[in-house]
């Protein structure tokens, strides 16, 4: 889980947040001002300060905040001046935007406030389409407007370039002031409340954010303009309304409720992609009528909202079809607000003690939780305060805790000379008979302290006006108990006034006094001790003084516990806390540092004593094993061999006619020998035909009676019944076996067992396992048999395989040390594949055990043990194995066909695709019947319509076709007869894995630097590209500390999409127009590099993904292909992306190939490449057909490509030559010297 914060605001105006990985609340000693309110979201925290102006903290990152501005410069060829600024008076601007429409000179671009500021100069940009331009940066066209090109040709009349100059915004972590100004001119009156949203109305574009708030006149206004680049907004409109607003809530997407001063609510309606505004309003009737609504949260699903009883309600029936829901449920509780945050969590303040509160249970089957628990850490002054006081007191005690505390100890009261708070010392050695001073008198006319009991920000200002106020009696009553439902505490009657010291000084006392809240030794003991007053601690104590007494006394060291010490809550915000029902926090049992030094007291052995009681242990019993096995070393082992049988029932798939799921029965029977060799055979038996028949391969074997294979063995048996007199089966050894793979299946738990003649025959042996944990079993089980038999224990070599299958399941191989370097490498086919738990979307490794990886969701990963996912115990590493989390989109389309009478409609000819279908148009996929990828999958989300499509959308999210399948685009012409649109819809999969995350940048693509590193403190270099197309460099990253410390940006004028990172710290990357790059001066005193080498691409082509070795380059291009060219084959085939190790460089073929992952392009080869001249000469075309290409530290290439339709293969290439032998389905080498 990423680390995210929850904000909250004190009655004092004072904001805090609170770390989902932290145990305190950190203040924000920024704010100047005292805050009213704030609403926060991931990215951001908005606030109203107590001047009613707006203020913005967005909060800080490695990737900064940069908006590119340009401008073009236009000029006209005449005879006399050849190209000048002298343009016809039809012409457009000099200086314009991209249409020509609009004026923009450099010196018109202004900063839109002051917490920007401009990064450099304007520059040229010397990139057009991929390619660089002449140095000008001129383009040529015949006229304005016109299509442009960088070769001047003897018409082009006219010429234009384009400007560049970055802004970076620079108000980061501090409260930025927002203006106060709408469209005309500054607003006429502030702010009373804000509430910040609508980041998942659409996903296109990235970043946006609706922000409303509502003005003391009772007026709502809405920010415009809030996205990644502009954090701020452009500017104020105001909404209509039925009547005057109090009080409103945005969720994460089109939810928008407000309360009215009559109590009624609100809900905005019409809130779309184009239209995040809404276009009206519908009223809701209140909770109870009686008592109006004074507080409104909504999240994704839910609306929860407070009267003014205090009362909670929840509203049943909320869905994006229908926001106003349908009636309203009370719930438990007496809240003075409520706030709904990510996941719907929802967080409260109690109307009764003010603390924050958080509801438990609240999951997508069960939206309104189950009960609510208190927030109970404390703030970061009071641990400061706490910590100093513990640690005098430990030193003071002067103590060693064997068993029994045996130090005396009294207790005195210092009084502050104006009489201030009283101080509890705890003084060693002191006379054990001296009478304890007598407690000072209460001057009955102090002022008690109050705690408010409103609703309203009228609180926060009478609290305020309490801080003039000396609360010198505070004792008694700041430490009561976080549940105080009386307005006003008492401090007791007069009998309290001559309490004995161990009473008075305990901060209990509010609380009972048979309720000692911080005693934890002897409960009983202590208990006596309140009971007999002064007696005990004049006589006994001197004798038989308790720990739990000398750990009452220590409470009191530090400063008396007042108003401002245990915080009174305001508001709090959840819109930026990614917490769930299942997330492991630590808020709600935690204890401060004076708690933990009380339970450090309490021990009778240190921590130190401990660990050198377990090693002498730990030593002695090594020592009497070693000892007595040593005395039955001459005997001969007893038993040679084990054996062990597990049995179970599972469906086998035959693929033959008529295909069908066949009910067997499933055995492993494993023999184990006294040097722990083992080996395996594979049976399958089947009914046909009422006739038990075995379907083999060429290794089928006809026996007429049980056979036995009197070498130490393992196999696994498939039996329908008995086996018959004659008996037929197919057998193979289970070191053959050469991957276990779990299938796509939307409705059976499957798995796939390889060997390497079926990956050829493409004859997998299926099965299907009753439930999830019992496939996970079976898998385990197979899995540690197949290492058993190669001799394979623990975690991967550094020199192992990494590959990522198309369904995001984990596989190592590990290679011969001497496959590198033998002329004939084991083929593919052979090469065998263990998993590793855990999912991604791609990893990388280097030679030095460095491995990443990222998820489909964009997020990073780094590998931190072995194990995880379906191994469990020995088979799996106990520590670093962490809860991993990945999304994914489901994709359909929805097809149309135009006809004059109707237009588009979805009847289309007989020979159109289906109106609902997938990609391809093959398969019929609606909203009803579309299905996770697998059951391991949930979804989180409902369909909506995806905008991001390549190509483009309109305003409805359909493109335009002259007919299926071709071409398309999001604009409609004449000639296009057919249109369609993506809908998506998200799921999630949650499993466990030696992965650790990497906050907080998602990414997609990451590059490690192959081999460097000669010491566990050397840096290693490591290149990543985010999801919106920033490069960055990780820094810290060594053998020690993998995952490293921070990112560093490295600027550029486009977003990238694949980059790599090679020997020599040779960086190539590719830009997102298929242009490449270089960049120079890398090294390890400048790991960022100095500037961008524009790289020529091959003519006439785009690229999309480059790969560096030691002193090659290889690239894959588009090669013009689109998603349009060819279609998904569902063929029992598995698709591995790659990572290359220092070993060697391969990738394997397996199962179940269900999604196109990239489009086959040429692959090409940089020439010229010196370490003089490290950006090369030219492009050598190698072959074509080509997914992806990845290059080892030996300049050994594996590319993948396909075969046939739905096929994919592999090949190798060392540097020197290499020599293909081709089978059915796989593609081998041998290299050649």
């Amino acid at each position: 889980m990423s680390v995210s914060l929850l904000w909250a605001v004190d009655v004092y105006g004072r904001v805090y947040s609170l770390s989902t990985g932290g145990q305190q609340w950190e203040q924000c000693h920024d704010a100047v001002l005292e805050f009213k309110r704030v609403t926060a979201v991931q990215q951001c925290c908005w606030g109203i300060a107590c001047d009613h102006h707006i203020y913005l903290n967005v909060h800080s990152s490695d990737v900064p905040i940069r908006y590119q501005e340009e401008t073009y410069e236009n000029q006209r060829w005449n005879p006399k001046d050849n190209f000048s600024d002298h343009l016809l008076p039809s012409d457009r601007w000099h200086w314009s935007d991209i249409t020509g429409l609009e004026h923009q000179p450099l010196d018109s671009f202004l900063l839109p406030s002051t917490n920007w500021e401009w990064e450099g100069d304007w520059y040229i940009d010397e990139n057009f389409g991929g390619e660089p331009t002449e140095k000008g940066g001129w383009t040529y066209a015949l006229d304005f407007p016109a299509t442009y090109i960088k070769d001047k040709k003897w018409n082009s009349c006219v010429r234009r370039r384009r400007w560049i100059r970055y802004r970076r915004y620079k108000a980061t972590d501090t409260w930025a002031k927002i203006p106060s100004e709408g469209h005309s001119g500054p607003l006429p009156d502030p702010f009373n409340d804000i509430s910040c949203g609508g980041w998942e109305i659409s996903e296109e574009p990235r970043g946006r954010l609706s922000l409303w708030a509502v003005s003391l006149q009772g007026k709502v206004w809405f920010r415009e303009g809030i996205h990644h680049h502009s954090p701020e907004g452009e500017g104020w409109e105001e909404v209509s309304l039925p009547g005057e607003v109090v009080q409103i809530s945005c969720g994460p997407g089109d939810l928008v409720w407000a309360v009215l001063w009559e109590g009624q609510l609100i809900v905005r309606e019409g809130i779309t992609r184009d239209c995040p505004q809404g276009s009206s309003w519908v009223v809701v009737d209140s909770p109870n009528p009686e008592a109006g609504a004074i507080h409104v949260a909504v999240g994704d699903n839910v609306v929860w909202a407070v009267t003014k009883d205090n009362k909670v309600w929840f509203r049943r029936g909320i869905n994006s079809h229908n926001p106003c829901g349908s009636g309203w449920i009370g719930m438990v509780g007496e809240m003075v607000m409520v706030n709904v945050g990510l996941n719907d969590q929802v967080w409260g303040i109690s109307c009764v003690d003010r603390a924050v509160y958080f509801r438990q249970g609240v999951t997508s089957s069960e939206l309104s939780g189950k009960a609510w628990k208190a927030v109970n850490v404390p703030r970061d002054g009071d641990i400061r305060s706490h910590s100093s006081a513990s640690i005098s007191s430990l030193h003071s005690a002067g103590c060693f805790f064997s068993g029994e505390v045996q130090a005396q100890s009294v207790m005195s009261e210092d009084l502050d000379t104006e009489g201030g708070p009283q101080r509890a010392v705890l003084e060693v050695g002191a006379c054990p008979s001296s009478p304890p001073p007598e407690p000072p008198p209460i001057d009955p006319d102090v002022p008690k302290p109050r705690i408010p009991k409103v609703t309203s920000d009228s609180f926060i200002s009478e609290m305020l006006s309490d801080r003039e106020v000396k609360q010198e009696g505070a004792t008694a009553a700041t430490t009561a108990s976080p549940s105080i439902p009386e307005e006003e505490v008492a401090l007791g009657e007069p009998e309290a006034m001559c309490l004995p010291p161990a009473l008075v000084l305990s901060p209990s006392l509010s609380g009972g006094l048979g309720d000692p809240q911080w005693s934890n030794v002897d409960l009983e003991e202590t208990q006596t001790h309140l009971a007999v007053g002064p007696a005990v601690v004049r006589g006994d104590s001197a004798d038989t003084c308790s720990l739990s007494s000398v750990a009452t006394y220590t409470l009191c060291q530090g400063e008396p516990y007042g108003a401002d010490e245990h915080p009174l809550w305001a508001w709090v915000s959840g819109g930026g806390c990614g917490v769930n029902c299942h997330s492991q926090l630590n808020w709600f049992n935690s204890a401060t540092a004076l708690a933990s030094s009380v339970q450090s007291m309490s021990l009778s052995i240190s921590p130190a004593q401990t660990a050198a009681w377990r090693k002498q242990i730990f030593e002695q019993l090594s020592e009497r094993s070693k000892r007595e096995m040593d005395h039955f070393k001459h005997y001969e082992q007893a038993v040679e061999q084990s054996v062990w049988v597990k049995k179970g029932t599972m469906q086998w798939w035959r693929d033959w006619k008529p295909h069908k799921w066949v009910d067997v029965r499933f055995a492993l029977e494993q023999f184990s020998g006294p040097e722990g060799n083992q080996d395996g055979i594979l049976f399958l038996y089947y009914n046909f035909n009422e006739e038990k028949k075995v379907r083999g391969g060429p290794q089928c074997l006809c026996m007429c009676a049980c056979v036995w294979v009197f070498s130490v063995m393992s196999y696994l048996v498939l039996v329908f019944s008995s086996s018959p007199p004659s008996l037929q089966y197919l057998h193979a050894f289970i070191n053959e076996v050469t991957i276990l793979v779990p299938v796509l299946n939307d409705s059976k738990h499957t798995f796939a067992i390889y060997t390497a003649e079926r990956t050829k025959q493409r004859w997998p042996i299926r099965l299907a396992a009753a439930t999830e944990v019992e496939m996970h079993d079976w898998l385990a089980l197979l899995s540690v048999s197949c290492c058993d038999s190669r001799g394979i224990q623990g975690p991967p070599s550094k020199q192992a395989i990494w590959s990522v299958t198309c369904k995001g399941d984990i596989f190592v191989c590990e290679p011969s040390p001497s496959l590198e370097a033998c002329p004939y490498p084991t083929p593919c086919d052979q090469m065998f594949w263990r998993q590793v738990g855990g999912h991604l979307r791609l990893v990388e490794c280097n030679s030095l055990g460095v491995v990443w990886g990222v998820g489909y969701d964009h997020t990073a990963w780094v590998y931190t043990g072995y194990g995880g996912g379906f191994f469990q115990g020995l088979a799996s590493s106990t520590d670093n194995i962490f809860t991993q989390t990945d999304v994914k989109c489901v994709y359909i389309y929805e097809n149309q066909r135009w006809n004059p009478v109707t237009g588009y409609t979805n009847r289309g000819l007989p020979t159109d695709r289906y109106m609902w279908s997938d990609a391809t148009g093959l398969q019929e996929c609606t909203k009803a019947n579309a299905k996770p990828p697998s059951p391991h999958w949930t979804w989180v989300a409902d369909w909506t319509i995806d905008y991001g499509i390549s190509g483009g959308t309109d305003r409805e999210g359909w493109q335009y076709a002259a007919d299926f399948p071709r071409s398309y685009h999001g604009h409609k012409t004449l000639k296009d007869f057919v249109r369609r649109r993506r809908w998506a819809r998200k799921c999630k999969l949650t499993t466990t894995g030696p992965w650790q995350e990497v906050p907080p940048i998602p990414l997609s693509d990451v590059t490690i630097v192959l081999c460097g590193a000669q010491s566990s403190v050397e840096p290693i270099p490591l290149w990543a590209i985010s999801n919106k197309g920033d490069v960055l460099c990780r820094l810290g990253v060594t053998l020690l500390t993998p995952a490293g410390t921070s990112w560093l940006h490295v600027g550029t004028d486009q977003p990238f999409k694949s980059i790599s990172i090679g020997g020599a710290n040779q960086v190539w990357a590719i830009a997102r127009d298929g242009s490449a790059f270089y960049r120079g001066s890398v090294s390890s005193e400048s790991p960022a590099g100095d500037c961008w080498y524009h790289i020529p691409c091959p003519e006439r082509q785009k690229l999309q993904q480059v790969s560096v070795g030691r002193t090659s380059v290889y690239t894959v291009d588009q090669n013009g292909t689109t998603e349009n060219d060819f279609m998904t084959y569902y063929d029992t085939c598995l698709y591995y992306q790659l990572s290359i190790s220092c070993a060697i460089a391969m990738i394997y073929l397996c199962h179940d190939f269900n999604a196109v992952l990239s489009h086959p392009g040429n692959l090409w080869f940089r020439q010229g490449l010196t370490p003089s001249y490290p950006q090369g000469s030219s492009w050598e075309h190698i072959c074509n057909n080509v997914r992806k290409v990845s290059v080892g530290p030996l300049d050994q290439v594996s590319r993948t490509y396909n075969l046939k339709p739905g096929w994919l293969s592999s090949a190798i290439r060392s540097h020197k030559d290499f020599l293909f032998s081709q089978n059915s389905t796989l593609l081998t080498l041998h290299c050649v010297e």
